[in-house]
């Protein structure tokens, strides 16, 4: 075995780019996007698409807004031959939507292709032959002139054969197979050898799709070669510059971002990055990526779920809960200090402010998520993500202090049992720590004279009734008074808040103590009613049986 096993790889040989101009640009507007999900991510899954299942995937594509669609590989298989002729005989091409083929520069393929495209309004199509030292010494046994002969030859019978069929729009795209392998130099010779024969002009533009086949270099590296060949190719205004990146490393997004910075026109990938291997391209990343920085990219999530829906039917393949902008917890905190920073960044937005959430880059409606699961309770969650739940789905506004005392008793249960805790969960939490199933109101009356309110009330306390009586300045405090009274304890209210929940006939009181028990325990109670002096006798009910002292004393 190699003392060092990684010393049988070498590092890839830079373009010597000294004057490059791209880490100073900005992506200002959204490329040309071509989707590639029904032949690149197609050629990747376990089990290929049937046609049912290609046509929802076409027609998903086409709801996002993509003009330009790579619909399959006619010349592979007999499926792929026959969803292009269904989709022209039943006239399923949108007027605004142009379908996508690829072929190998093989005679045979080519005429194949050309067939399946019969009577088709316009369409791309894209032919490749592989071009890398690897791919020409070792599984091609071809010189460099004989590949730019097979690129050339192969480039003529496409505009011989588009030609015989002048109805249609033709738009040519050719691809140096591997381009991130191979020379600069020489992907430069076998493209300019190939728009030689095409002629394009810039009015009638083709494509040049420069390929990482697969990633070998650093994203900056990629930028390298890509900004030379824009420089230095012929015909250049003539020429759609276009990249298919892959994601061997991990680092197709940046790849095809830096792209665009160094001259790149067009992009080419999969919703979600379904690929060959390491998959390719995520459109869905760029496109939103641009988005969050305030450029349109043309194209709409709104329905982010809905989307992800039909590529997992699709693909028959999940996406990863934590994959960028759509996975299903990507929108979600389960850190205590993460969730406290959301709820009080929410609390202090105003409609119409620009989007500036901590950890929240984009804002989950634009996707058509709701708030709903931004925030999460499990064990390493804090009072912030606790109270927030509570607001968010019960209306609840918890006191700060009374927010740290909850999250002690959550914190408990959670230990426990060691699960995530659903705002139901801690709703029923919430009730049972307070008491608020219990049917705790007296009966009472009140009566005042001269400024003094004059309390009456009947309660049932540890199993029996007790005739209450108490003076105060008012009904909350009249009842302090005979509660310590019938109790023979010292009852004092430290804090008092209060707030409406719900509308209309179901609207309810809700009301928060903290209360101090014999000068030793000060604890908080809750009370709700659709009275607020009831809810406030609850609350104070609820805070004197949750003291320490009380519950020792009862048992």
């Amino acid at each position: 075995m190699l003392q060092n096993p990684a010393s049988k790889y070498r590092p890839f040989v830079p373009v010597r780019l000294t004057d490059r101009t791209w880490p100073d640009a900005t992506i200002t507007k959204p490329p040309v996007w071509c989707s590639v999900d029904l032949r690149d991510g197609n050629q990747a899954l376990i089990e290929p698409m049937d046609i049912e299942r290609k046509i929802r995937m076409f027609e998903q594509l086409v709801k996002i807004g993509f003009k330009e669609i790579e619909v399959g590989f006619p010349s592979a298989s007999q499926i792929e031959f026959d969803f292009m002729r269904k989709l022209i005989e039943e006239k399923r091409i949108p007027d605004d939507v142009t379908v996508q083929v690829l072929t190998q520069a093989r005679e045979h393929l080519i005429r194949r292709t050309f067939e399946a495209l019969e009577g088709v309004p316009r369409a791309i199509v894209h032919l490749y032959n592989a071009t890398a030292p690897v791919m020409r010494r070792v599984v091609l046994g071809m010189s460099e002139d004989e590949i730019v002969e097979l690129a050339r030859s192969n480039a003529q019978l496409f505009k011989d054969i588009a030609a015989d069929h002048p109805h249609t729009d033709w738009t040519f795209e050719y691809s140096p197979e591997m381009y991130s392998d191979t020379e600069v130099e020489f992907s430069k010779r076998v493209i300019d050898a190939v728009t030689d024969v095409w002629q394009p002009t810039p009015q009638k533009k083709c494509i040049i799709n420069l390929p990482t086949t697969v990633e070998h270099s650093s994203p900056n590296i990629f930028a390298d070669m890509v900004e030379w060949t824009h420089r230095h190719v012929n015909r250049r205004d003539s020429i759609v510059l276009s990249v298919h990146p892959h994601n061997d490393r991990g680092t197709g997004t940046a790849t095809a971002e830096m792209a665009l910075l160094a001259g790149a026109d067009r992009l080419e990938g999969c919703l979600f990055g379904n690929g060959e291997r390491t998959g390719n391209l995520d459109v869905v990343n760029v496109a939103l990526n641009m988005y969050i920085q305030g450029i349109n990219p043309g194209l709409d999530f709104s329905d982010i779920d809905g989307i992800r829906a039909t590529v997992e039917y699709c693909n028959q393949l999940p996406v990863h809960p934590r994959h960028p902008y759509v996975g299903e917890l990507v929108y979600t905190s389960f850190s205590g200090s993460h969730q406290d920073a959301i709820k009080k960044a929410f609390s202090a937005r105003q409609e119409g402010d620009i989007w500036d959430m901590p950890y929240l880059p984009i804002d989950p409606k634009d996707l058509g998520r709701s708030y709903e699961a931004v925030i999460r309770v499990n064990s390493q969650s804090g009072k912030g993500g606790i109270s927030y739940l509570l607001e968010a789905e019960f209306g609840l506004q918890l006191p700060r202090r009374l927010q740290i005392e909850f999250s002690q008793v959550v914190q408990r249960e959670m230990d426990a049992l060691g699960t995530e805790f659903t705002a139901n969960h801690l709703w029923q939490i919430f009730r049972k720590e307070f008491g608020m199933d219990v049917a705790q109101a007296p009966q009472y009356r009140l009566a005042e004279e001269n400024g003094e309110v004059t309390l009456n009330a009947k309660l049932h306390w540890d199993g029996q009734e007790r005739v209450l009586e108490g003076k105060g300045t008012g009904p909350i405090d009249a009842f302090v008074q005979a509660l310590s009274q019938s109790l023979d304890r010292s009852v004092r209210v430290m804090n008092y808040s209060e707030h409406a929940v719900g509308e209309g006939a179901n609207a309810q009181a809700v009301a928060y103590v903290e209360v101090r028990v014999d000068d030793s325990h000060t604890v908080f109670g809750v009370g709700m009613d659709a009275n607020i002096v009831s809810a406030s006798i609850r609350a104070i009910l609820s805070g004197v049986r949750r003291a320490p002292a009380v519950q020792a004393a009862a048992v």
